[in-house]
This record gives C-alpha cells, structure tokens and sequence, in this order.
C-alpha cells in the first residue's frame, strides 16, 4: 500500500513567486525584493540579504581565484557562525561540491573524509596536516564585493571571468557524513533538487510563515540544523544561529533581540535546556509560533513539558533520515497524546511497506512492515558505494529497517528499528518502549534498554540508567514502578546504574555501544 500525504504541493507556486532551483539562487533573489531584510544573525554579525549576496558573491570570486572548479569538493568544519554560511552558499555557486565536517571533529576522521571525496580544499579556523590546500574560514566575509562591483550570473559557466550560473537541479549540492555510530561512516549524496524538496517538505508541514525568525541552535555540519536554515532562507525568513544552548542567557537573548517566532531544536538540546534554565521558555508562549524537533525520539516527559509551557504553540516533530529528509510530521500539541505515532508524510513523500522477503504490504499494528520512502527529497545515493545503493534502494524507495504501520486513523505509528527489537520466550519487546515509561522514574536522567542472552527465553531486557545529580539508585524502586506499567515480559529484571548513556550530540542514543561492552563483560 503506498502512503502519501493528502495535502497540496509545495512546489505548485502561487502567481508572482520565483522558482528558484537551489538556496543560492534563493538568497540572489531575496537580495532584488527585499535587500533590507535580516537574513543571518550569529551573535556577532548580522547580514541582510543584500549583504549576504555580496559576501557570497565575493567569496565565490575568491574561490576561483584558488582554483576551485565546478564538480570540486570543499571540505568546511563547522565554525557555527555567518562565515560558514557564506562559505556554503559560495562553494555551490562555484559549482562545488559543500562537505561540512563536525566542529570536534579528531583529524583521523577529518583526513578520512578529504581522501574520500579528493577534496580540493579544507576550511577551518586551524590548518591541520591533510592532503589539500587550506584556507582559514575566519576570513570568509572579508571578500565582500563594493557596491560598485558588477555581479553578473550567465546562463553558462564562465571560468575565465567573473560570471556565475546558478547550480542546475541534478548537480550534486552536498555530501554529508554519517557519524558512523551504527557502523561505517556513510557519505550521503544530495542534489539541488532534493535540497529544494527537503525545504519545502519543513515550510509547508510547519506552515511556516513570510516573517518567520527562526532561532537555530543546533550544528550546521548536519542535515538537521542545515535543512532548517535552507527552509528559511527559501522561504525568504530570518535565521539566528548560536552554538547550543548551553548558555542559557545566550540563548533567550537572541529569542528577546530578534523577536524570534520559531526554534528549532534536537531532544538531547531541549532536556538540557529544561535542566539549565527551568520553566523559562514558557515566558515567551505568546511569541513563539512554532517549535520543531526532530532526530531523535522526545522523550515523553519532556514532550508533556513542553506542552505545559507553550499550550497554544504548533509543537512539532519530524521523522526522517539524512537519506530521506523530514519525510513524516506530527503536531503533537494539536491531538491527545498518540502512542509510537509520527504523524504523517510531508509534501513530497510516499511511503510503503515492505516485509523480510520485500514485498509491498498493508501494514496494520499486527503485521507491522519496514518503513520505505520516495520523494524528491531522496539522497542520490551513497557516495562511492554502489553495493550499499543497492542494499537500501528499491524501486526509487529508500528502505529503513524502522518497523512500522498505518493506524486506523490515517496516521503512521512506528514500532522501532527491526535490528532494536527484543525477543523473549517469543514475544516482541520494543525497548523505546521501556526507556518512556523509565524516563519517567524520578531520578533517572537517562535509560537505554538492550537484548542479554538468556539460557530459557533466548534474551531478555537490561535496563541501564543514568541518574541525576544526588539522585540514589533504587534498583528495586525501578524494577516495581516499571512492574506497574508494563506487561511482565516487558521489564527488565536486570537493572544497572552506569555514568553515562552513550549518545551522539543530538540525542541519537548509542545502543550498539552497550551492546558490544555488555558482549565483552561475559567474554
């Protein structure tokens, strides 16, 4: 059964709008229509849109004065400021080829990722000892171009002189990098059009309006926080960028400065934000329109938290993978609470189930299927991996190992990733499911759930938990409150309290790391 949204396209452009085919055309546009218009704020700069193009313009200029040519890889660490978005927008109206790398990045990985795509270039505010030029990115604005400099775009390339053309469709815009926690680190191919596509799928599911300001605390050297800012930027808004939100007076000082109408965040950002700064954010319920989260499960008490603080605010979440962008969206601030439901799919996704032998099912909650998607959206592919291509590609669907089905109400509900899914004595235990209701338990700051070996049942369920400051571990407390709310087979009569719960920096919990340290505890 395929599965698509009900809604209208996004790329169905009213009467007088430009259709623009990558996010720097975008920003030249904007530049024409409103000059004037704040189009980046880092806490140090500010840059309208007319001085934004100039900035990309000049840099560009600069850039081919380096050598760097169309179909060239540019490798850019993570700055989390304006000059990285500039460098960005540069690169791709050079023709090139924008490869963000994280900003802790260890030189292993960094010299990992300039060899895998040849890179002609690596920006950074520190040189470091790799097969290709460097530049320092702390330079970027400085190439400006006056108001007396001709900016001039052809419809050709024109290498020779100082004349662009905007990127075509098919061109390859990017390739980001998987953080290699489930595996190989995977580089993921995304043209022009799916970077347009994955836009429209954020504005049109947030109902994101003209004078949108969005606040993005969240790296730029990933999917996540990058498809946020080109949302905005298409859709000709505002963006604020800071690193995080640990710094808290940061943070709601740019939300009061700029008037900001919209946050976007990860799970693992609005925790610490709840941690670090209390009840606070609800102080500016009246100002927020939305906020959206995505990347990672939220956990429930922080999902009902939220709800508490911002009761009229749009509250979204996003499913969807670096493969598949923003694929599926729920408002969970509109309906009563829905159990493992995501909502369902943006403009320009269609989904369909597969089962273990791949065929197209119905899925229901009791014959459950492998979630695939199909959109514009969709990576081109693997970078340099046509065996892996052909291992999640099928039939223009890239398939996920994520079990999931169409409730009787029209929405998705999703069960958890195939691979996650415990089998004791017979039954299936989701341990997403365990973690909710453990999260729950006060004290624990953090739980992951894990498959050990069992000589009757096969496996059973290990809970680990992280508690909070000055909180004791009660095992037999735990074990009690989670025999109150679930099935018997379903808790976890193996209770360990550890330090901390390995996830990445948005949220990601890091199972396989359990996984293989409990493996070598019994070894």
């Amino acid at each position: 059964m395929k599965f698509k949204a009900k809604t209208e396209r996004s790329d169905q452009k009213k009467e007088g709008e430009h259709m623009v085919r990558s996010i720097v055309e975008a920003l030249a546009e904007y530049a024409k229509v409103q000059p004037d218009k704040l189009f980046l704020a880092d806490g140090k700069v500010e840059l309208t849109y007319l001085d934004a193009w100039k900035c990309v313009y000049g840099y560009a200029v600069h850039l081919r004065e380096l050598g760097i040519r169309r179909g060239d890889h540019v490798v850019v660490r993570n700055s989390q400021n304006a000059q990285l978005v500039i460098s960005q927008l540069a690169i791709q109206l050079v023709g090139a080829v924008f490869v963000p790398i994280e900003k802790n990045a260890a030189d292993d990985r960094i010299a990992e990722i300039i060899g895998a795509v040849e890179a002609k270039l690596y920006l950074a505010a520190k040189q470091g000892e790799f097969s290709c030029k460097w530049e320092t990115i702390k330079d970027v604005l400085s190439y400006k171009m006056d108001d007396a400099a001709e900016m001039r775009i052809s419809e050709s390339d024109d290498e020779n002189g100082d004349s662009f053309r905007f990127p075509e469709p098919e061109e390859t815009a990017e390739v980001l990098f998987t953080t290699g926690t489930t595996g190989k680190s995977k580089g993921i191919e995304l043209t022009y059009e799916s970077v347009i596509a994955v836009s429209e799928n954020v504005i049109g599911s947030v109902e994101m309006k003209k004078d949108s300001v969005e606040l993005i605390p969240v790296p730029l050297s990933h999917s996540h926080g990058l498809r946020r800012y080109y949302s905005n930027i298409l859709n000709g808004g505002s963006v604020v960028i800071i690193d995080g939100v640990i710094f808290t007076k940061k943070f709601f000082g740019a939300i009061e400065k700029y008037h900001v109408t919209a946050i976007d965040l990860v799970p693992a950002a609005l925790a610490a934000l709840f941690k670090l700064s209390g009840d606070k954010l609800g102080e500016y319920a009246d100002q927020l329109d939305y906020v959206q989260l995505g990347s990672a499960p939220i956990p429930n008490h922080d999902k009902e938290h939220l709800r508490e603080l911002l009761p009229n605010t749009r509250l979204y979440n996003f499913y969807g993978t670096t493969e598949s962008g923003c694929s599926c969206i729920l408002d969970f601030n509109a309906m009563p609470d829905k159990k493992n439901c995501i909502g369902k799919p943006s403009c320009h996704a269609e989904f369909v189930f597969f089962d273990e032998q791949g065929n197209a099912i119905d899925a229901t909650e009791e014959t459950p299927g492998f979630l695939a998607c199909r959109g514009t959206m969709n990576m081109k592919g693997y970078y340099h991996e046509p065996q892996l291509n052909q291992e999640i590609m099928r039939d223009d669907y890239i398939c996920t190992k994520d079990l999931a089905y169409v409730g009787e109400d029209g929405l998705i509900y999703m069960l958890g990733r195939k691979d996650d899914v415990i089998i004791t004595g017979g039954n299936k235990v989701a341990p997403d499911e365990i973690e909710e209701i453990a999260g729950g338990f006060e004290g624990i700051a953090d739980c992951a759930c894990i498959p050990v070996p069992h000589p009757l049942l096969g496996a059973e369920p290990k809970l680990f938990v992280e508690m909070e400051n000055g909180a004791a571990f009660d095992e037999q407390g735990i074990y009690e409150y989670l025999q109150g709310k679930l099935e018997a087979y379903k808790v976890p009569k193996l209770i360990e309290q550890i330090d901390k719960i390995p996830r990445t920096y948005n949220g990601k919990l890091q199972r396989k790391k359990l996984i293989e340290a409990e493996k070598e505890k019994t070894e």
